[in-house]
């Protein structure tokens, strides 16, 4: 048999390559990988969006040769079944000119390692005329120079600069340019500050890295809220595939109750915390999905307080079907098993934050009103008829006004709004209930003592088991008060 050479048709195909799929910000993910993965400790953003508009990513990483770069700006430049260091950040080497053409038509690359400046540029009008694969080279040091921020990068001892010039898809549909980039470079801000923020945090024994942009620092995001007192860590978890570890690590965080406005913001923002329930699945410690339970669970109000750290490394990608933008990736079987079991664990957790949070439960020993009862069609809450103050109540009256407040207290049970306490619970909205006051605790006790009294009951029984009766059980400084008034009377 024969061989054939089949050539892409250069203008086509670069054009096609541009639809990808990259945002704005996941692009400039794409390019900040290049430089964690060339040992970079700073990334600055410089973007201007008046007179020639240009957005600079430059870092003080490596930096690349001459022929390095031409390697570097080559599509495909490197295998993607290749073994990669651990550090290493790239996958189909392919992000570089994707991610950067998805956004502009000229894409030059300027770098400086061991003293030497050089430059590639992708111009695809140039493409277009010429229909080959053909980079453009600076002819001489003087015209690199005149580029955009390349005199920041000289004053570094290594280094590289990607530039995009020509943004045609930014302008595209917008008024302004310069309103437009503005805007969208602030999405750009809060998506870097999460995806990046495990290395803008510098964890324990990682090297100092910082992203800026226009010289304004970007600050992480931590999803998990760890800096808070009353986030919940649940035991890590670590099981092995094809002799690679993945680490599992689940949180359940704070009530909403419990939050401040900024800290509602950052775990989940106007939207709410539902959306951004799930696995949080970093590779290299770059966050690449989240939100997501990957249909092991349903996104459920009463679980959006989950959501579990899973660290995977660059050798399983082949596994989780990692695309090109690194925005998406599923887990294998093999993973998904292990995983659900997180899942069942957590989810029932999270509940248990919002059904009973800042509640005693009948372990030990309190009186609630509520009966919860859990009966063969479900769970269901009945009025306590043990309670005192409904006891008292009932050993007072005739066996007609004993059936006339039973119908009473059933039709109160009948109509309990669940929904729209379900509803209440669940939503974004700190509920604050009010708590009892001192004078209407004690007219209840009051209320109480005389009925008990006027049946023969046990008063001093009563009065000593007092804390441990709801309401009375939610405010014991004021319980105490009120018993020594009443035993004083007595």
């Amino acid at each position: 048999m024969a061989d054939l050479p089949a050539i892409p048709y250069a203008p086509a195909l670069i054009e096609s390559m541009r639809s990808v799929g990259y945002s704005l910000e996941s692009a400039i993910a794409d390019l900040i990988d290049n430089s964690i993965s060339a040992n970079a400790s700073c990334v600055a953003i410089q973007f201007r969006p008046f007179g020639d508009p240009y957005l600079a990513i430059l870092d003080d990483g490596d930096g690349m040769a001459p022929d390095e770069i031409t390697e570097a700006m080559r599509h495909g430049s490197r295998n993607p079944l290749e073994v990669r260091s651990e550090s290493d950040l790239g996958r189909f080497g392919l992000g570089l000119k994707t991610a950067s053409l998805s956004q502009c038509r000229k894409l030059t690359v300027v770098s400086m390692k061991s003293g030497v400046l050089s430059a590639r540029c992708w111009d695809l009008d140039f493409v277009a005329e010429t229909e080959q694969w053909l980079l453009r080279v600076p002819d001489s040091i003087e015209e690199i120079r005149r580029l955009p921020q390349v005199n920041e990068l000289e004053a570094q001892s290594s280094g590289t600069l990607v530039l995009w010039q020509e943004m045609d898809r930014l302008a595209a549909g917008e008024r302004s340019i310069e309103s437009a980039l503005g805007e969208k470079m602030d999405q750009v801000r809060e998506h870097l500050a999460l995806v990046f923020h495990r290395y803008l945090s510098r964890e324990p024994g990682r090297q100092k890295f910082s992203i800026t942009i226009n010289n304004n620092p970007v600050e992480p995001v931590d999803p998990f809220l760890t800096f808070h007192r009353a986030t919940q860590l649940l035991p890590e978890e670590d099981f092995l595939v094809e002799n690679h570890t993945i680490t599992v690590r689940p949180y359940i965080l704070p009530h909403i109750s419990k939050l401040s406005p900024d800290e509602i913001v950052l775990a989940g923002g106007e939207e709410g915390l539902r959306r951004n329930q799930g696995f949080y699945v970093y590779r290299n410690r770059r966050l690449i999905i989240w939100g997501t339970w990957f249909r092991l669970a349903r996104q459920e109000e009463l679980t959006k307080l989950a959501r579990v750290r899973v660290d995977i490394p660059n050798a399983l990608d082949h596994l989780w079907t990692l695309d090109i933008k690194k925005s998406g990736a599923y887990p294998p079987e093999v993973v998904r098993i292990n995983l659900r079991r997180t899942v069942d664990r957590i989810a029932e957790r999270s509940r248990r934050t919002y059904t009973y949070r800042g509640r005693r439960t009948n372990s030990n020993g309190i009186l609630h009103t509520w009966s919860r009862i859990q009966g063969r069609d479900g769970v269901f809450y009945q009025i306590n008829r043990d309670h005192p103050a409904i006891g008292s109540l009932l050993d007072t009256l005739d066996t007609g006004k004993r059936a006339l407040l039973e119908t009473v207290l059933r039709t109160l049970e009948a109509t309990y709004p669940a929904d729209a306490l379900y509803a209440d619970m669940a939503s974004d909205r700190p509920q604050h209930p009010d708590d009892p006051s001192m004078e209407s605790l004690r007219e209840l006790a009051i209320l109480m003592v005389d009925a008990i009294r006027t049946s023969n009951g046990d008063v001093t029984g009563l009065l000593q088991n007092l804390h441990l009766i709801e309401p009375f059980s939610t405010q014991p400084d004021f319980t105490a008060h009120i018993v020594k008034e009443l035993n004083h009377v007595d």
